[in-house]
C-alpha cells in the first residue's frame, strides 16, 4: 500500500485552486480529489497499522493555514518545470505539526525526504515542461499574487494512494483530529 500524510481542503478552496487550472497545453491538472497538502511521504509499505498507531499519539492544536503564491518544482527557472504549485504561507504551527508527524514515523522505521520540507499543493504536472518555458513563465507571472481565504486546518490525513494512467487515486486510511 502506498501512503502519505497530508491535509485535506474545504470544497470552497479546491474551488479556487481549480481557478487557476487553466491556460497551458500538455499539462495534467491535478482533479478536485489530488488537491491537498502532503506533510509527510511515507512510500509503499505494509505497516498500514504501525503507521496509524503512531500517528494517533501526535497531540496538536488547530491552526488556520493560508495559501499564497504560485511557483515551480525545480525552482530554477532554466530547468524545465516538472509541477506548478500553489504556495502556503509561512506558519509555526504547520511547520510544528510537520516536525511532530515526521518524528513519530521516523521513529517507528519510515525514512523522512532528504529535502527541506516546503509546503504546497500541486497544481499540476508536466511533462514536456522544456517545451512549454514560455507559456510557464507567463503563466506564473498571471498568477503571481494568487491568494485564498484563511483555510481551518481541524485534522490532517493517512492517505492511500492508488497509481492510474488517470493519475493518483486518494482515499483515507485514517483521520486524525486537532485539539
Amino acid at each position: 500500500m502506498r501512503l502519505f500524510v497530508g491535509l485535506d481542503f474545504p470544497d470552497s478552496v479546491k474551488d479556487h485552486l481549480l481557478r487557476l487550472e487553466t491556460g497551458l497545453p500538455k499539462v495534467r491538472w491535478s482533479s478536485r480529489e489530488q488537491l491537498h497538502l502532503t506533510l509527510f511521504f511515507i512510500g509503499e509499505t505494509e505497516k498500514n497499522l504501525v503507521a496509524q498507531q503512531a500517528l494517533a499519539s501526535i497531540e496538536a492544536e488547530s491552526f488556520t493555514l493560508n495559501l499564497h503564491g504560485i511557483g515551480r518544482f525545480p525552482e530554477n527557472p532554466k530547468a524545465p518545470t516538472r509541477v506548478l504549485w500553489a504556495g502556503v504561507a509561512e506558519s509555526a504551527a504547520l511547520r510544528q505539526l510537520q516536525q511532530q508527524i515526521s518524528s513519530a514515523l521516523v521513529d517507528i522505521g519510515f525514512k523522512a525526504d532528504d529535502r527541506a520540507f516546503h509546503p504546497h499543493v500541486a497544481l499540476a504536472r508536466l511533462k514536456h515542461g522544456a517545451s512549454l518555458h514560455r507559456e510557464v513563465d507567463a503563466y506564473l507571472t498571471q498568477h503571481e499574487a494568487f491568494e485564498a481565504a484563511a483555510i481551518p486546518v481541524e485534522r490532517f490525513i493517512l492517505y492511500a494512494s492508488q497509481l492510474t494512467p488517470q493519475g493518483a487515486i486518494y482515499s483515507h486510511e485514517a483521520v486524525y483530529p486537532l485539539h
